[in-house]
């Protein structure tokens, strides 16, 4: 798990499909993420069906992110200059 730079949050600020409502957050918390490894990390704590549930759309969302990543030249230049 890691904090959002600002930088970060700007960028994630500009799609709202991906935010929740300023209603619902203070703008002067920067929020958390996870890693892929730290969603499957969860796995060994969460036992509820629900968790799990949770849990494996996540994963999947993070192999399909990798699958589009490497088949796409653009979005991989684009990551690798971020890095």
């Amino acid at each position: 798990m890691f904090q959002l730079t600002m930088a970060e949050i700007r960028q994630l600020n500009l799609s709202q499909t991906v935010t929740g409502s300023e209603k619902h957050r203070d703008p002067r918390l920067r929020p958390y993420a996870f890693t892929e490894q730290g969603v499957a990390m969860l796995s060994s704590v969460l036992r509820s069906k629900r968790a799990i549930t949770v849990n494996i759309e996540i994963m999947r969302a993070f192999v399909k992110l990798r699958q589009l990543l490497a088949s796409n030249t653009e979005l991989s230049n684009w990551r690798l200059k971020r890095l």
